[in-house]
Parts: C-alpha cells; structure tokens; sequence
C-alpha cells in the first residue's frame, strides 16, 4: 500500500499550515494531524494526495463520435458551455472514455491548485500523484459513503459529489434505488477501505503545466547555453527572412494576375502551383493517378462535409495534404470517418481552434 494525505475539507477556508489532514501509511493506519506535523511524519518520502471535492467540479462529455482517443485540448472545447469559468483560469483532467462514449472531466481552479502545490513545498511534502475523494470510489456500484462528516457520492453513479444530511434528503428521491450506503456513524466497518487504496480509473490531476517536475540532469545549463547560441542566430538571420519573403509575396502576387489572364474561369485561387498544373494537364494524358486520387478525394470526403478549404499541395512521401478549417473538432472526426468509409486512407493533423473555427491538416495517405 502507498502513503496517501488526504487534505480534509476542514481546511479550505484558510489554507495554512494547520490545515487538518489525514495520512494512512503503508501499513494502512490512520493519523489526523495538522499539515505540518504530517510533512515530519513523512520526512522527505513522496506521497499520494488526496484532496475534498469541494475544491474541484466534475462534469461528463458528450458522447465522442469516434473511437480514438481525442487530445486534451478537444476535450476542453467540448465542454466549454458547461464551465462557469473561461478555460484559461481552469485546470481540466481527463478521465477514461465510459461505456456511453462520454468522457469524465474533473475541473479545478488554476490558481488555488497552485495554492495547494506551493503549501505541500513550503513543507518539503514531494507530491506522486493527486487525485479527487469522490472520484476514487469502486466504479462497479453506485456508492454514498459518509466520510470526514459529509456523504461522497460517486463510484457507478454519473456524478462526484459531496453532501450534507440536509441535502440529501433533498436529493435522495431523484437518485437511483441501487445506491449502496455506507455510513461509519453507523457501522463499525472500517470505511477507509472503499477510498484507499485508490480503485479503478481515477483522475490524476498531476500533469500538464502541475507535472511533478523531473530530475534536473548535469548537461540542461549547457543546453541552455546552445539554446541560447541558437537563438542569437535566429535573431541575426530574422532580417534577411523577412526581405525573401517580402519578395516572395511580390512573386506571387505577379504569378496570380497572369494565371487570372491565362484562365479567367478560374476565380477562386487556393493553390497556385497546383491549379496550374491540373490546368496545363488537363490536355494530356495523366502520367500517374495523383489528380485521380485528389479528384476522388474532394468529390467523396471534403466535398460531402462542411469545410473551407484553405491549401491543396502533394508530397511524393506524403501524398496530398489539404489545409482546411471547419466548425468543430465533431465535424473533423466525421471528416475522418467518412474517408474510411470510402476507402481512402486519411489522418488528420496540427488540429487547432483559432476564434471560432478549428484549423487542420488532412493528409491522403499514398496508396489511396
């Protein structure tokens, strides 16, 4: 068994200190003491921390439209309507995809994260992983479990709260009639072992810009010194870019007026160089089935969907790639699920939201 600390949530008016916790070491005991006495008691070990779920919030997805797993940054899009906060002030943790395709998110203010962090460093307590109280229950049963004097909510049930016994006589009707209670008011059994050891897919709240920080190794200060040699090279060549691409731009507005003059016909310029040549080609013989492959390609997919095409280019390694923007990253995977449906192997890639609109590139793999 690891040492786990759980922060009470006794201590979320004032964090000091002082702040009430409760540590179980690797023998199972149970200790209540104050924050800094338990950094003593741990001297220096790292541990698992366990924090109230009143300092988080905790919401599900809706049903994701493809089976892969989607990167954090489509996740919190997703659920961005369902937040009272912008995203930029909010921590979001992303758990296992359920059966209904929904995916757990597990929400928490940045900077009172970063409060908690920085009090577990100022007392020298290393920090191994850090999940949620009512996000660690059995998820095989729906549980309410008194604990620390209140009821946690959570395990089977599409929900991770806590409650006081006012609130849920409130609440009870409107939950499922399976619900398991366990109250250690009222039974002597030892109610510790439904929350620790952690069980099942719990959310680990320790990563991204709150990772544990890695050992430092002896050559990072010479990497620096290369960076910054590297970057004093940039900074010397940045004029000479910026003339070439002055002068790349004048080029290409040159070479649009006289495509516009050779074929009027064609209003609407998105890749130069290959508009040209499906042009001068058009008259001969195709030497390969590359246009064949794009034709098929926007005719199947990209003209079947609600996208603007931005850039078209081909690559002999890479096949065709095609810049496009579209409204959602939903409207992307079903971009994807309909290449698949017609046989074309295709990926998506670089997938950004800039306002409004989600940028991506799609990729025709060759021997499409």
């Amino acid at each position: 068994m690891k040492t786990w600390l759980y922060l009470t949530a006794e201590g979320l008016g004032l964090p000091t200190l002082a702040w009430p916790c409760c540590l179980w070491t690797s023998t199972g005991e149970r200790q209540r003491l104050p924050l800094d006495q338990a950094a003593q008691s741990l001297a220096g070990q790292a541990v698992d921390v366990l924090l109230p779920m009143e300092l988080c919030s905790w919401l599900l997805s809706d049903p994701w439209p493809s089976r892969r797993q989607p990167d954090a940054q489509a996740i919190a899009y997703a659920v961005e309507e369902q937040l009272s906060q912008a995203l930029e002030k909010l921590h979001l943790s992303t758990g296992a995809r359920d059966p209904q395709g929904r995916y757990p998110v597990m929400v928490i203010d940045r900077e009172r994260f970063a409060v908690v962090l920085a009090l577990l460093a100022e007392v020298s307590i290393k920090v191994r992983s850090v999940f949620v109280d009512a996000d660690v229950l059995p998820r095989d049963q729906a549980l309410g479990i008194w604990w620390f004097g209140r009821w946690l909510l959570g395990g089977g049930l599409p929900a991770r709260l806590t409650l006081s016994d006012e609130d849920l006589v409130a609440l009870e009707p409107g939950l499922p009639r399976d619900v398991q209670w366990r109250d250690e008011r009222k039974d002597a059994t030892d109610i510790d072992q439904w929350l620790i050891p952690v069980h099942g897919p719990a959310i680990n709240l320790l990563h991204g810009d709150f990772a544990a920080p890695r050992k430092r190794l002896p050559w990072r200060f010479g990497g620096l010194v290369v960076l910054s040699l590297l970057l004093l090279d940039w900074g010397a060549s940045a004029a000479r870019i910026g003339f070439l691409e002055n002068q790349t731009r004048q080029l290409y507005s040159r070479n649009v007026e006289q495509f516009k003059g050779l074929y009027p016909e064609q209003t609407r310029i998105v890749d130069l160089a290959l508009q040209l040549n499906v042009m001068q080609s058009q008259n001969a013989a195709p030497q390969d089935g590359h246009i064949a492959g794009l034709v098929k390609l926007v005719e199947q997919v990209i003209g079947a969907s609600n996208v603007d095409v931005q850039r078209i280019e081909f690559r002999e390694s890479d096949g065709w790639k095609v810049r496009l923007t579209a409204n959602s990253f939903t409207e992307l995977e079903l971009l994807r699920e309909r290449g698949r449906q017609q046989g074309l192997p295709v990926r998506l890639d670089s997938a950004s939201k800039e306002g409004d609109r989600v940028q991506a590139t799609l990729t025709q793999e060759q021997g499409a």
